[in-house]
């Protein structure tokens, strides 16, 4: 089998914590090159998972290297033109979430995308966690979903918004819960919400309901001013529910059976590895089987974009 070669651009504390260590076990993907500014993380990178071909600057490895796909592991704010440069250059491009700070630049990444006829894909990897994949599978398979509910909190309290002010938290990081709700419910017909800004100068309170095309409700929740991260999921068809801790399980309950059956993340993706368990990976393997295959990500830049399109919704349907 040949080789699916891979580049990636960014060696930050993520990348190497889930996104390196991936890659590094599939073995029909060559991790042909690297790039980062800091020297000092380019190597440590490059030698904790043996990577010969190191690079300052991305342009020269994309143009040198020629990789089947490209892996841009960067903040938010500066995304944008290294995918341009690299869709330009016909390469296939993944990206870690959010797909930008605007919709208007994720639209533009898409058209790029397919005028270059590349395939893309935006790191929502809540979407590939197992255990939320096997939950909605079997919510499904029992009768088509009529409530979703999505809920984010952590506490920042006096850290300041994201990136100094960069982008703003809804789209940086509850864009997760917003995508889920998208995941499981469908597309969205109607929002009602309410933001606001809690102990702070910026908004870090986002509260929404939803009405989809597929008659479906969805209830989104997120703050970051309370006790602790909590990050949960809720589907409910008729006689059927599932409540969703990814991090640890998620229990199913048909026709008010009270013991219901538990399922734990680790059982879900027989894994033990965080990177593994919490979906990473399977982004990871889902990107290259699609390089593989020639196929259209679930998660492209034009599916992305409609999530970006939600959370501008979410802040103009204000109650």
């Amino acid at each position: 089998m040949d080789k699916i070669r891979i580049a990636v651009i960014g060696c930050g504390s993520l990348a190497n914590a889930v996104h390196y260590p991936s890659l590094a076990e599939m073995e029909d993907v060559e991790l042909c090159s690297i790039c980062d500014l800091s020297e000092e993380r380019l190597c440590s990178t490059a030698e904790r998972f043996h990577v010969e071909n190191i690079y300052t600057d991305y342009r020269k490895m994309i143009d040198e290297e020629e990789p089947d796909g490209v892996f841009i592991l960067m903040p938010p704010h500066h995304l944008y033109d290294l995918v341009i440069q690299c869709l330009n250059r016909r390469r296939n491009v993944f990206i870690e979430k959010p797909p930008g700070v605007t919709a208007e630049q994720t639209r533009n990444m898409a058209r790029a995308a397919e005028r270059n006829g590349c395939l893309s894909m935006v790191g929502f990897n809540r979407r590939f966690i197992p255990l939320m994949d096997e939950a909605r599978n079997r919510i499904e398979a029992h009768g088509p979903i009529i409530q979703c509910v999505a809920t984010f909190y952590k506490n920042t309290v006096g850290a300041g918004p994201y990136y100094d002010g960069a982008i703003d938290i809804l789209t940086c990081d509850a864009i997760h819960a917003v995508d889920m709700l998208r995941w499981v419910g469908g597309e969205v017909r109607s929002v009602a919400s309410d933001v606001r800004s809690l102990h702070a100068d910026y908004h870090n309170s986002f509260n929404a309901l939803m009405s989809f095309e597929s008659g479906a409700t969805g209830v989104l929740l997120t703050n970051w001013v309370v006790g602790k991260r909590v990050h949960t999921f809720e589907m409910h068809a008729k006689g059927m529910s599932a409540f969703i801790n990814p991090d640890v399980s998620a229990t199913l309950y048909l026709n008010n059976d009270n013991e219901g059956k538990t399922i734990t993340t680790q059982q879900a993706a027989e894994s033990d590895k965080q990177y593994c368990y919490y979906g990473f990976y399977h982004e990871d393997r889902y990107f290259v089987d699609c390089i593989r295959e020639g196929h259209e990500p679930q998660t492209h830049f034009g599916d992305a974009a409609k999530t970006m399109e939600l959370v501008e919704r979410i802040y103009r349907g204000q109650i």
